[in-house]
């Protein structure tokens, strides 16, 4: 089963159990929002997607505090997770996602490596970061985000 079949079934569950999701996204560029509303009835559950690629942008767009970005860099597990919550507040959604990673081929630094990636995944109840480290090129890198933020939303229904 292919991505968009196993996103396919994603939407029809989370349109059956009223459930919607906002996405903000920094290293994906909008992928995937993108394979979200690829799905015939995502608008149904996808109220939004926003692409933060920039500090500035976290902070305007999301209420990401400028402190943090300086403190614990863009790619973080704190901004991740703040990601994921504030999307989810500012849409009043049920779930909301931030990812926040270095898809190379250059950017990366000792301690935080190219084809690093933190998912924040933001319920009402939690907030949690999941932590990723790939080793592909930048459109692989894309692909291998999008298959964890689905496992993670599989998990959630």
């Amino acid at each position: 089963m292919d991505s968009l079949d196993i996103i396919k079934e994603i939407v029809v569950k989370f349109t059956k159990s009223k459930i919607t999701l906002a996405v903000a996204e920094s290293c994906t560029g909008g992928y995937i929002s993108n394979m979200i509303t690829n799905i015939p009835g995502a608008s149904k559950v996808f109220e939004r997607g926003i692409i933060c690629y920039s500090n500035s942008s976290k902070e305007s767009l999301l209420n990401i505090n400028p402190d943090d970005l300086i403190q614990y860099g863009a790619v973080s597990e704190i901004i991740a997770k703040h990601l994921a919550k504030n999307i989810r507040i500012l849409s009043n959604v049920s779930v909301g996602i931030g990812i926040t990673g270095i898809a190379g081929p250059s950017g990366g630094t000792p301690e935080k490596p190219v084809g690093l990636v933190y998912i924040g995944f933001s319920t009402l109840e939690e907030t949690i970061v999941k932590k990723y480290q790939f080793k592909v090129d930048r459109i692989t890198f894309k692909e291998k985000v999008l298959e964890k933020i689905i496992m993670l939303l599989q998990n959630f229904v």
